[in-house]
């Protein structure tokens, strides 16, 4: 009986895979739900999309400029969050870094440039040392970066980070979470729909999101 239950729930998820479509997203397939609804930090009819990715992902890195043509397409639909994972815990050097750039106002204008940092020119941001050297001999006043790393907003954002991530069970990266509820990877994409091309990929996950930002839309 036992062998038979799993025959049958086998069954049923190549049955959904089967059918599932980027354009006509099914849960369990292409997206899952969260068993707990997070809070968003959005009014009216706008969706929050959280992104939770870590800069040493290869991944992350891939999927960048697909999401971010992809906001700018979105636009005033959505508010757009990025959430670093902590892989080394609660004092995870690159995501003290994501919160030090965004304590300064420079992460628009570095938050490319340490995706570059690392996966095009191979420097090794891993470490709080590395990080500080890297930043400062790239146009950041050591002085002013030093003082928003060391603040107690960022080391207060940091040590949260791991229970946040908990919250919204996000294990890996790059995972993108709509409006609280509804969870997202190229990963999942590229399982559920046999897709091995990158393009293609990133192009079907831009549609996936397109689905649950406009399903989110239309529940609230």
């Amino acid at each position: 009986m036992r062998t038979l239950r799993f025959a049958l729930v086998a069954a049923a998820l190549v049955a959904g895979f089967a059918n599932a479509s980027p354009t006509d997203p099914r849960v369990g397939a292409e997206y899952t739900v969260l068993a707990s609804p997070q809070p968003t930090q959005t009014v009216g009819k706008k969706v929050e999309v959280v992104e939770f990715f870590a800069y040493h992902c290869g991944a992350c890195n891939a999927f960048e400029p697909s999401l971010v043509n992809w906001v700018k397409k979105q636009g005033d639909n959505i508010v757009m969050r990025r959430i670093p994972l902590p892989f080394q815990g609660a004092s995870d050097p690159e995501a003290r870094l994501f919160l030090t750039l965004d304590a300064m106002g420079k992460l628009e204008e570095y938050h490319h440039r340490v995706f570059r940092a690392v996966h095009v020119e191979r420097k090794r941001l891993m470490k709080d040392d590395d990080i500080i050297a890297w930043a400062t001999s790239n146009g950041l006043d050591k002085a002013k970066f030093l003082e928003a790393w060391n603040s107690f907003g960022v080391q207060t954002k940091l040590k949260r980070l791991p229970q946040i991530a908990e919250a919204y069970k996000a294990s890996s990266t790059p995972t993108v979470v709509i409006d609280g509820k509804y969870v997202v990877s190229p990963a999942t994409v590229a399982q559920s729909n046999k897709i091995q091309d990158m393009g293609q990929l990133m192009t079907a996950t831009g549609q996936v999101l397109d689905a649950l930002v406009a399903k989110a839309a239309k529940e609230k």
